[in-house]
């Protein structure tokens, strides 16, 4: 397998953690690193390995023929642009989420992808932790029937003593609660429950603690998915909790339940019905990034490079599904009904 080159667009708090988990798998290396703050390439080069080379010229990177791909971690409401600019290149593309903070540059930076005919990896990470794959065993192995509710919820107190705080407390790189880091909670509810989402209905509130109080946008949502079918699903996004992080999951099927990691099924012979099994998995209970299954994902991401097929589960034809759900999401709560997801193609 070749040894891939990857560049950074955007060297904040999640660019460190891209570059770990790029440096840890054996198929790719970082070499070179945008940012709009000048970079020492001696300090850079020390820090995460290798022999790094800083730019505050976006252009003059991306014209590096040895670049393979990179990986964009800048501001969200630089994503579009950053998206474009590399597609044009002829790069292949990691990207953090949320993919955009808009539907219309979504749409732009996907028709940009698809001309150049690059592939992408979206970073829905949680598909790729121990927690969602072993969910999805259960799922796949018929365990729980076929499931006709569930939710998923992310509870993240981002306060100031969490490094997104700096930025993601305005409305233009925040976005909404979904956007800034919810999204992670709706993509694992569409993964969990297949099929297509139909409408969405979403209501907003926001704590009166101070700690929140510079915040631009209502930092806690619930939303409420029909899905195809006549199966809903629920997804609360509270980024203004004061407790110990949380990725609350709960199916329910027609042969059994999973609660986290616990799980009850009636297609297994001899199990207590009045007590959960209980799963073995790595839980998601951390938002440092640090902590995030990026290394997995990326290895699957240089591994599809090499095969030449799209990334499976996050290129980014299958992740502007759960972002279109969050857009649609979003709306409802700007115009105070429900949406249909045929008003955000």
């Amino acid at each position: 397998m070749k040894k891939y080159n990857v560049a950074i667009i955007g060297y904040g708090w999640v660019a460190t953690a891209h570059i770990q988990a790029i440096n840890a798998t054996p198929h790719a290396q970082v070499v070179a690193v945008y940012s709009s703050r000048p970079q020492d390439n001696a300090a850079l080069s020390a820090r995460h390995g290798g022999t790094i080379e800083a730019y505050t010229d976006l252009a003059a990177m991306l014209k590096r023929k040895d670049i393979h791909a990179v990986s964009v971690c800048s501001y969200p409401s630089q994503h579009a642009a950053h998206i474009i600019a590399a597609a044009k290149a002829g790069k292949h593309i990691i990207l953090e989420k949320p993919i955009t903070l808009s539907l219309a540059d979504a749409k732009a930076a996907a028709a940009a992808v698809k001309k150049a005919g690059v592939k992408t990896c979206v970073c829905f990470e949680c598909r790729f932790s121990s927690q969602f794959q072993a969910t999805k065993s259960v799922i796949d192995a018929g365990l729980l029937g076929a499931i006709h509710y569930g939710e998923v919820d992310y509870y993240h107190g981002i306060g100031p003593w969490y490094g997104q705080f700096r930025w993601n407390t305005g409305k233009a790189n925040g976005g909404s609660s979904l956007l800034s880091a919810g999204c992670h909670a709706m993509d694992a509810l569409l993964l969990c429950m297949g099929g297509e989402v139909e409408a969405v209905t979403s209501y907003a509130t926001r704590s009166e603690n101070k700690t929140f109080a510079q915040y631009e946008y209502a930092t806690t949502t619930v939303t409420i998915l029909k899905f195809s079918g006549g199966r809903i699903g629920k997804v609360a996004s509270v980024i203004d909790c004061l407790q110990p992080y949380y990725f609350h999951t709960h199916l329910v099927g027609s042969e059994g339940s999973l609660l986290d990691n616990k799980f009850h099924s009636a297609r297994l012979n001899g199990l207590n019905k009045h007590a959960w099994s209980s799963l073995s998995m790595k839980m998601l209970d951390s938002g440092d990034v640090s902590d995030h299954p990026y290394q997995s994902q990326f290895e699957a991401f240089f591994a599809a490079l090499e095969r030449g097929e799209d990334m499976p589960l996050t290129n980014l034809t299958e992740s502007m599904k759960s972002h279109r759900a969050v857009i649609a999401a979003d709306m409802s709560v700007e115009l105070g009904r429900e949406v249909k997801m045929k008003e955000v193609r």
